[in-house]
């Protein structure tokens, strides 16, 4: 079995070669990606070479400037796949208060599936996701307070709820103990 810092060493070369070939594919350059991003073209050639371990919210930037689905950069396909928690690759946000562990994927690329981890009475607040992209979260521990636009909306374990994804939104963890979530992210 492999270490979690193989798997992530793993993961950053994986990210890597799979940007280079979707902006070949789109026939970009690494300024026209930089531009459409907001991510400097030295971060991205960096994250190319597998050179840096980028955040979870510079993924979602150069997901959404390439206009493809987050798991495009994060998973190779395959037919079966049996994920243990805590023991695949993981994915920060810049607090390091947020993790996910990037799960499946359909065959389409339409549909995602992630497990979140936030730290106790941490809020997260994700970049905004694909125009029309839904989200649906479901509390599997903890309490957690989801607030979308003005409105907030307070899970408790097993909760779930169904939102626009491309809308302002948070995360915050009302507990002394961490809250694990599970996130479908569906792209129309």
């Amino acid at each position: 079995m492999s270490s979690n810092k193989d798997e992530t060493q793993q993961l950053i070369q994986f990210v890597g070669t799979k940007l280079r070939e979707l902006r070949k594919e789109q026939k970009l350059s690494l300024e026209d990606l930089a531009a459409k991003t907001g991510v400097s073209k030295l971060t991205l050639g960096n994250i190319e070479r597998g050179e840096t371990n980028p955040t979870l919210g510079m993924i979602w930037k150069v997901a959404n400037g390439l206009s493809v689905p987050l798991m495009a950069l994060l998973k190779p396909e395959n037919n079966i796949n049996i994920l243990r928690a805590g023991q695949g690759p993981k994915l920060f946000g810049n607090d390091q208060e947020w993790v996910i562990e990037p799960l499946f994927n359909d065959v389409r690329g339409s549909t995602e599936m992630y497990r979140a981890y936030l730290k106790p009475r941490c809020k997260y607040e994700p970049e905004a996701h694909h125009p029309g992209a839904i989200e649906i979260a479901t509390v599997m521990a903890g309490e957690v307070e989801i607030t979308i636009r003005e409105s907030s909306y307070t899970l408790n374990k097993f909760d779930s709820i169904q939102f626009v994804a491309s809308e302002k939104h948070s995360y915050t963890n009302l507990t002394d103990e961490q809250a694990v979530l599970h996130l479908a992210i569906n792209y129309k």
